[in-house]
């Protein structure tokens, strides 16, 4: 093979491995993405075996001293984020494949690198830079999933205005704000949710739509909650922007293995105690929750279902990063005051927690 043609193939392939190893420890250690992690593992090691056979033509080639676009004095301007990063490796990656891709197509260059393979490889690293962009834009929301979060439900409202309820929670300390209608038509939804996402936006505080991705997406929600009937993770996020949180509600170690591995950005266990807002709810108790917790690693768990100050402790030190509630909140006559009081007590529990960690 021409020599110009193996350095061109072996600088490409520096850069494509470089690219995606970048990809993959953001992966590992910022986004904590497991499966992410794994794929770009695979890719590496397919692009190093697509390579073997020119291993020693392509280093004999190598000069990287004489190289004349070795010192191009462009840098990159402005403040490198993680964001910016997954972008950067990608494109490297796959420009770098491309690269390759077009150069197997030229008749008699020798290259043992087909278009097909490194074709493949190029439409790999766009998926999971999409899927790593999207993990990286909902870290900061994923992270406010602690403390108290309050589900405002239409039925535990009664003739109460959710708007003005879920101001006081929040006024009370209150997280994270889901909308719950199991009674009205979607019209109805979409209205309060627009309300209540305003609201929680000019507050600060994430707002999640249960069950409506449709209307998460149209009212741009920071956040969906689905549940096991509703549809599959994988086709939520078709729906919605990169940056929406969506949390998965389970009742097993099966179901909370799964969401976890399917990218839930949380996970919602219960239910933990009886409650009258949950119809056909299955009692999972601490057990479940402990169990989850050791396999969600940093992902946050929602503990839910008949918490009340009486047993919110107990919860808390089982392993459950927020607590939702309704009752316990919603249906108090000083919703602010409930509020606050239950957002004292899961921090109380939690300096407990760390004591014995």
């Amino acid at each position: 093979m021409n020599c110009s043609v193996l350095r061109i193939v072996d600088a490409n392939l520096n850069r494509a491995s470089e690219g995606l190893r970048v990809l993959e420890d953001i992966a590992r250690f910022s986004a904590c993405d497991e499966a992410a992690a794994m794929e770009l593992r695979a890719m590496r090691h397919d692009l190093a075996e697509i390579a073997r056979p020119l291993d020693i033509e392509l280093l004999t080639a190598r000069d990287s001293l004489a190289d004349v676009g070795r010192e191009s004095g462009v840098r990159v301007q402005g403040e490198r984020t993680l964001l910016s990063s997954v972008r950067a490796n990608a494109k490297r990656a796959a420009e770098s494949l491309r690269v390759l891709e077009e150069l197997a197509r030229v008749p008699d260059t020798g290259t043992s690198i087909t278009s097909s393979s490194a074709e493949r490889l190029r439409y790999s690293v766009y998926d999971l830079e999409k899927r790593l962009a999207g993990r990286i834009t909902r870290t900061h929301r994923v992270d406010t999933i602690r403390g108290l979060y309050v589900v405002v439900d239409r039925q535990a409202a009664g003739s109460r205005s959710l708007e003005d309820l879920a101001s006081e929670a929040i006024d009370g300390g209150a997280a994270v704000i889901q909308l719950r209608d199991k009674v009205g038509g979607c019209g109805d939804v979409y209205r309060e949710a627009v309300k209540l996402n305003s609201l929680c936006c000019e507050k600060n505080v994430l707002f999640v739509v249960n069950d409506y991705a449709d209307v998460a997406a149209v009212v741009g929600a920071g956040g969906l909650h689905i549940g096991q009937r509703d549809l599959p993770l994988a086709a939520v996020r078709k729906l919605l922007p990169i940056d929406t949180v969506v949390g998965v509600s389970c009742k097993s170690r099966d179901e909370a293995r799964r969401a976890i591995d399917e990218g839930a950005d949380y996970i919602a266990v219960g239910s933990m105690f009886p409650t009258s807002y949950k119809a056909g709810h299955v009692l999972v108790g601490l057990e479940l929750l402990g169990s989850v917790r050791k396999e969600a690693g940093a992902t946050p768990l929602v503990a839910i279902g008949g918490i009340d100050l009486e047993n919110v402790a107990s919860v808390v030190q089982a392993g459950a990063d927020a607590i939702a509630v309704i009752s316990a909140v919603v249906m108090q006559h000083d919703v602010r005051g409930a509020a606050a009081e239950m957002v004292t007590a899961i921090r109380r529990a939690q300096e407990v927690r760390q004591q014995h960690e």
